[in-house]
């Protein structure tokens, strides 16, 4: 019988579901999106019941056109949007609110507050991360002291995770209360040193311990998924943040070695080993993942809006009826004529982490049109990962052979070989640009014994396309000029005035 892996994906905007073969090959996938739901400016929601119930059909779906027997399974990973709250009833599974997404902005004021009163150095020697509102602690405060459950979370009545946890609830048999070490290590409650909730933490946010979930290693068992999703009892054998995932679908298991995925946000990986060195300019360092009670780390970047800039145009501006099209019309152009777009919708993360950035759009003349929207839009990105490769090189000057790329801007060519220029460096595509269910899948493979070692997943990685730069060091250096001028523009827009 042809054996098979499966990865859940839950990411910000949809729920995916792919079947790949054991040679890492899709077989089949299912992608099924969800309404994002925003109350006020800055706020970001999700209805709990939308991630549950479109991961479930985006399963049940990718595994009936795959055409694989659910016996022929051998397990299912789980990769996941990170940081998103949620808040539940121990007894009854029902959430208490809508999910607190990730790129919500509600608890900037609590953050400022924890920074005043000296908490920032605290906070990043043991967590890895700098405090911002994009982290989940935060948003569990805000939960507690908003319904007032303070006293019920006490009790034990009440149930906190990210949303691998609250999949794993409601899909797996007996309901375990479970995370791993990689969606951890971005809640700002998990010592990365440790390994393990830190107290000293919880008491700064008067969050009790009962609430949380038991952390295990990314990779081994979790649990059973309940046989009326699929009809039969699937092992979950990895969990892990979808970030992390994408950097072990890269194949990025030796140090040094750098991912970057573009998706709603643009997120630049590094794996830096069994050591959890802190960055020394704004980026942030998480467990990459834990397997046999071993951790490797990884330095990161965190980029807000990269994709969802693209989506912006077409949702609410409708200047393109699909994103495909931001390419014909980037190149329908010689260059951005002076047009930056900061797309600071829900702030500015890695390196500048400013709360109250907002987005601009700046250089705008009478004979700006949609081109030069669509050529801003795709530009941002390359230019935010390009801040953020600059810190990562400052942290670690060591030479990298070239950056591997993936997530759906990655089918974009006018991007990659903007990317390459404004690096200047070389870009690797992957045959299979699903690179974080690819991770989950082959995290899921070694958790159930499929594969042996990570070095026999490194010879089924393979390169699909490379981009090499062609710009020229004046041009690359005025364009660069260029955006981070429009970005101090941006910046703390939308600070609070006394």
């Amino acid at each position: 019988m042809r054996r098979a892996l499966v990865a859940l994906d839950q990411g910000t905007t949809s729920s995916r579901a792919v079947v790949f073969d054991i040679c890492g090959r899709v077989l089949a996938m299912h992608t099924v999106p969800f309404d994002q739901i925003y109350p006020k400016p800055g706020w970001v929601e999700h209805n709990p019941s939308d991630i549950l119930n479109s991961q479930i059909e985006s399963l049940r779906t990718a595994v009936r056109k795959s055409g694989i027997p659910v016996e022929a399974i051998a397990a299912i990973g789980i990769a996941n949007q990170r940081e998103t709250a949620l808040l539940w009833d121990r007894s009854t599974g029902e959430p208490v609110s809508n999910a607190i997404v990730w790129q919500c902005r509600r608890t900037a004021p609590l953050v400022e507050r924890l920074i005043a009163d000296g908490a920032r150095e605290i906070i990043r020697k043991k967590t890895g991360l700098i405090p911002d509102a994009y982290f989940s602690a935060t948003k569990l405060a805000w939960l507690l002291d908003t319904y007032n459950l303070r006293g019920r979370a006490e009790r034990g009545e009440l149930c906190f995770g990210t949303v691998d946890t609250f999949l794993m609830w409601h899909m797996l048999e007996g309901r375990p209360h479970l995370t791993d070490c990689s969606n951890a290590s971005r809640t700002m409650l998990f010592n990365i040193t440790s390994l393990d909730w830190d107290d000293e933490l919880l008491a700064m946010l008067n969050i009790p311990r009962a609430l949380l979930p038991e952390t295990r290693d990314t990779i081994g068992m979790f649990g059973t998924l309940d046989p009326s999703i699929l009809g039969r009892g699937v092992p979950v054998t990895a969990v892990a943040g979808d970030q992390q995932a994408a950097l072990f679908g890269q194949a990025c298991f030796e140090p040094g070695m750098v991912k970057n995925t573009y998706g709603t946000g643009c997120f630049l990986l590094k794996n830096i080993g069994d050591r959890a060195v802190l960055s020394e300019n704004r980026l942030l360092t998480s467990v990459a993942w834990r397997w046999r009670g071993r951790a490797t780390y990884a330095l990161e970047g965190s980029v807000f809006v990269a994709g969802a800039a693209v989506q912006w145009l077409r949702d609410e501006l409708r200047i393109i009826e699909r994103s495909e099209e931001t390419e014909t019309l980037a190149r329908s152009i010689p260059d951005n004529q002076g047009v930056y777009f900061v797309p600071a919708f829900t702030g500015l993360g890695a390196p500048w982490w400013d709360m109250y950035g907002r987005g601009l759009i700046i250089g705008m003349t009478r004979g700006t049109g949609r081109a030069h929207f669509a050529r801003a839009a795709l530009e941002s990105i390359a230019y935010q990962t390009a801040d953020l490769l600059d810190a990562m090189e400052r942290d670690d000057p060591s030479p990298r052979a070239s950056l591997r790329v993936d997530g759906g801007a990655s089918a974009n060519g006018f991007l990659l070989q903007f990317q390459a220029d404004i690096l200047n460096a070389e870009i690797e595509r992957p045959r299979v640009l699903e690179t974080t269910a690819l991770g989950a899948a082959w995290m899921a493979g070694l958790g159930a014994g499929v594969y042996e070692s990570a070095a026999e997943l490194s010879g089924l990685w393979q390169p699909d396309l490379a981009y090499r730069p062609t710009m020229e060091k004046s041009v690359r250096d005025r364009n660069l000029d260029g955006w981070r001028r429009a970005v101090l523009r941006a910046g703390r827009w939308a600070e609070p005035q006394d």
